[in-house]
C-alpha cells in the first residue's frame, strides 16, 4: 500500500503521508516521499507544496522507535565514518533537505499529533500551520535517551531562539496546537489546516515564481552568513530577477494599488 498520496488543486501540490494505525514515520516512508516530493520541486507548474497527515489525529507521529532501535543495534561497536556535510542521497535527511531547498514554498498542514521526526520535518518547511487541539507537537526524543537528529537542533533555534529551544529540547517537552502557536514554534492555527494552507498557496499562484525562489533561498541563508555577503548576493539575485518576464509582468500590475495583506 502506498504511504504517500499527491493531489493537485490549482498550483498547490497536496503531499499526504499515512501510515496507519499509528502514522509513523518509517525508513520506506522517508523514501517514498523523498522520491514524490523531488518532482513537485522541480516542476514550474507547482507553483507550493502542501504537507499534510493521512491518519485521523495524526500529521506525522514520530519516527518508528522500532526502526531507531535496529539502527542502534546494528550501529553497537561499529567505527563511525568522520564527520562530513555532504548531503544525504536518500532517506529521512535527503527529505527533510529537500523540503528546507525546495525553490518554492512548502507549508506544513499539522492536522496533529507531530513529533520528533515529524516536526522535525515541518521545521525544514517555509510555514507551519497547526490544528489549535492538536494534542503534542514537539521534541521528545531526549526523554527516551537520544536527541533530534534529523535537524531539530539546528533548525529550532532558528524559530523560536536558542533559549527556548534548549529547554524544548532539553526537556523533551511537546505542546498542543495553540501552545506552539502561542510561542512560534508554528505560524498560525486553523481548525482545519489543510483548507488554511490551500487559501495561502492561493496566493502564491499568480506570483513570479523567480521572486518567490530567490526570496526563499536568501532568506533561509540570512542567518548562516555575514550580513555583506548576504547583501552582495541580494543585490545580485535581484537584478537577475529582474530579467525574468514574471517581474516585469509583476511589475506592470504594480502600477495598480498593492493590497496590503493583513496577518
Amino acid at each position: 500500500m502506498a504511504l504517500v498520496t499527491v493531489e493537485r488543486r490549482g498550483g498547490a501540490a497536496i503531499m499526504t503521508y499515512a501510515n496507519p494505525p499509528f502514522g509513523t514515520m518509517t525508513a520506506a516512508g522517508s523514501q517514498e516521499m523523498l522520491e514524490a516530493f523531488r518532482p513537485l520541486a522541480a516542476d514550474p507548474a507547482v507553483r507550493s507544496v502542501i504537507i499534510t497527515g493521512g491518519v485521523p489525529g495524526i500529521f506525522i507521529r514520530h519516527y518508528d522507535v522500532d526502526e531507531l532501535s535496529v539502527m542502534g543495534e546494528q550501529l553497537k561497536d561499529r567505527p563511525l565514518p568522520p564527520p562530513s556535510d555532504a548531503p544525504p542521497g536518500e532517506g529521512f535527511l535527503a527529505l527533510v533537505d529537500a523540503i528546507f531547498a525546495a525553490p518554492k514554498p512548502v507549508v506544513a498542514a499539522i492536522n496533529g499529533l507531530c513529533m520528533g521526526g515529524g516536526f522535525e520535518l515541518t521545521l525544514a518547511c517555509d510555514l507551519r500551520i497547526a490544528d489549535p487541539k492538536a494534542a503534542a507537537i514537539g521534541l521528545p526524543e531526549t526523554r527516551i535517551g537520544i536527541f533530534p537528529g534529523g535537524g531539530g537542533t539546528q533548525r529550532l533555534p532558528r524559530v523560536v531562539g536558542e533559549a527556548k529551544a534548549l529547554e524544548i529540547i532539553l526537556r523533551g517537552l511537546t505542546f498542543t496546537g495553540a501552545e506552539a502557536h502561542a510561542i512560534g514554534m508554528v505560524h498560525e492555527v486553523a481548525d482545519d489546516p489543510l483548507a488554511r494552507a490551500l487559501e495561502i498557496a492561493a496566493e502564491w499562484d499568480g506570483w513570479g515564481a523567480e521572486g518567490l525562489a530567490y526570496a526563499k533561498r536568501l532568506t533561509r541563508a540570512a542567518l548562516d552568513r555575514p550580513v555583506s555577503q548576504g547583501l552582495a548576493d541580494e543585490r545580485r539575485g535581484f537584478l537577475e530577477v529582474m530579467q525574468q518576464a514574471s517581474a516585469r509582468a509583476g511589475l506592470e500590475r504594480g502600477r495598480q494599488p498593492v493590497e496590503i495583506q493583513k496577518v
